[in-house]
């Protein structure tokens, strides 16, 4: 009865093992030839045989039974690395998902402190010097004794209080975006190109490519920025009688072109940013970069200016 369990019942050790099998197939062997010991010469024959058949049969199963037993060990052993492998993954995963958000945390805080270095630089560069100017104005009108000259003064004055005055709402629109709190993006360049071709009298046309996609927040008031201060820029420098911006959704990417058809200027000559005020060029290249993105500039004397900003298709969760 306990044949095909003897690999099971057995020590485990080889010899007493092997021993046992040999046992259990002499023992199988004399009950199949009718007993032991054999009476007869034919007895034994069949006995030797027997022997023989269940000898190999049991070190045959328990071969068998050692190599299972050693893919069952081995197996579990696979399964056991996997699930620790696994867990080392999960760990990793986790680990990396909290290093990603680190990283966006210390992105903001980048791109804030950027932020507001850039508008402290942009106060000092235009709202300090004017108020300054205002000021020397209105101590030169004082001192002087001469009303036509006090007024010339006068009239200075509240010249540059105009200018910085434009100058302080143009920040604030710069620093909070309001044309996107109702509007996306396209609907916010399009009001924007439209209201400053009708202030400044060149005509402007925007155009939308591509299948547009809902942006990140970031993303829009951006793109949106580099708009506004490239057109600031053709209004001031470029002679333009005409200019064109165009929103493209380029599947992962978007980008922003702006054009015009001004008296261009050779890049190679811009000079450095001084204390005028603008924030130019160099601004636009830092936001685009803040979103790894891109900006480039092709321009050329008599042939316009082209600015193209192009950074990665975030879209808003």
């Amino acid at each position: 009865m306990g044949y095909f369990d003897a690999v099971h019942l057995l020590p485990p050790r080889p010899a007493p093992a092997r021993a046992g099998l040999l046992v259990v197939a002499l023992t199988m062997a004399g009950s199949q030839a009718g007993g032991l010991p054999p009476r007869s010469p034919l007895q034994w024959v069949a006995f030797g045989a027997l022997f023989a058949l269940n000898s190999v049969l049991a070190v045959g199963l328990s071969h068998l039974g050692v190599k299972e037993a050693e893919k069952a060990a081995e197996r579990a052993a696979t399964i056991a690395e996997l699930a620790r492998t696994n867990a080392r993954l999960e760990q990793a995963l986790a680990e990396n998902a909290a290093l990603q958000a680190q990283l966006l945390v210390q992105a903001r805080e980048a791109g804030v402190a950027d932020e507001r270095r850039r508008l402290a630089a942009e106060i000092h560069d235009t709202l300090a010097q004017g108020l300054t100017g205002i000021i020397a104005q209105l101590q030169a009108a004082d001192a002087g004794g001469d009303p036509g000259q006090a007024r010339v003064h006068l009239h200075r004055a509240a010249d540059l209080a105009r200018h910085s005055l434009r100058e302080a709402r143009r920040s604030v629109q710069d620093l909070s975006p309001v044309a996107l709190e109702h509007d996306t993006l396209p609907e916010a360049l399009k009001t924007t190109v439209a209201a400053w071709s009708e202030r400044t009298g060149i005509t402007a046309r925007f155009t939308v490519t591509g299948t547009e996609e809902p942006l990140h927040d970031e993303v829009a008031a951006t793109l949106l920025r580099i708009a506004q201060e490239a057109l600031a820029n053709t209004e001031r420098h470029s002679g333009a009688a005409r200019a064109g911006v165009t929103l493209s959704y380029m599947g992962d990417e978007i980008t922003l072109d702006v054009r015009d058809d001004g008296h261009g200027f050779d890049p190679v000559a811009v000079p450095a940013r001084g204390r005028s005020g603008g924030f130019g060029l160099d601004g636009m290249r830092v936001r685009a970069e803040r979103l790894a993105g891109r900006l480039t500039l092709e321009a050329e004397p008599g042939h316009g200016t082209a600015i193209s900003a192009r950074v990665p298709l975030a879209r808003h969760d």
